[in-house]
């Protein structure tokens, strides 16, 4: 089990490290301005999660190689029964409601959250943030974000968990880790990736079996959350 608390604590400590990597290189080019250093590191954001991704996808296929494991043994296969387009479709359904609740209820919701109860992120920081740089974003969010996650947070970790917890126990750590990994957009982001994200995503893989159906609703809730970062943007 050590493994697996590894892989589920050291993706939001890269984070941490690049962040603070980040800011360190901005105050030496900028000789400590506390402002300019915070707005380039704002505008970093993008490649910042493009980094974090691909670092973290070389720390999994690591620890794959530790346990003689592959990709294939933790979950990206179709289910005994199943297909792929069948647990494909099943999760783009899943993923497109998560994405149109996202727009109507929940980016509203957290806006209204952090003006209401405050927070260490400002309100309506992380959209510009988002997109700061548009490609970055659309490699870190769509390609390698619901690859990479959904390897570590369900494939990996949830299925060795699911047998010493149990379902409740091990869908909510698998929660707080997966919420813990998007700390850098606030305190109510973490509890909504964590809880409505995370506990969805959680619930398609201990369903269905695979990590096909929770991939493709990552998959959509993030094409949709590019389109509209990219929508607002672009006005």
């Amino acid at each position: 089990m050590a493994r697996v608390w590894t892989i589920l604590a050291v993706p939001p400590i890269v984070f941490l490290f690049i962040i603070v990597g980040a800011s360190i290189y901005f105050g030496v080019r900028t000789d400590g301005d506390g402002q300019t250093i915070g707005n380039n590191v704002t505008r970093s954001t993008p490649y910042i999660l493009l980094l974090v991704q691909i670092i973290v996808l070389f720390i999994l296929l690591s620890v794959l190689r530790s346990d003689n494991a592959s990709l294939r043994n933790i979950g990206w296969q179709a289910p005994a029964g199943g297909t792929l387009w069948r647990e494909g479709a099943i999760g783009g359904v899943v993923g497109l409601i998560l994405g149109v609740l996202y727009l109507s209820v929940l980016s509203p919701f957290l806006v209204a959250a952090q003006q209401r109860f405050g927070d260490y992120v400002p309100p309506g920081e992380m959209l510009p943030a988002l997109g700061a740089a548009v490609i970055p974003f659309f490699l870190a969010n769509v390609v390698f974000a619901p690859f990479v996650e959904e390897s570590i947070y369900r494939g990996y970790a949830l299925s060795r968990l699911l047998p010493e917890f149990g379902i409740p126990g091990a869908v909510l750590i698998s929660c707080i880790f997966f919420g813990l990994l998007h700390w850098a957009g606030g305190f109510w982001y973490i509890m909504l990736t964590g809880i409505v994200a995370g506990g969805v995503f959680s619930g398609l893989f201990v369903w269905r079996g695979s990590i096909i159906a929770p991939f493709a609703a990552h998959l959509t809730l993030n094409s949709i959350e590019f389109l509209y970062v990219w929508l607002k943007i672009s006005r």
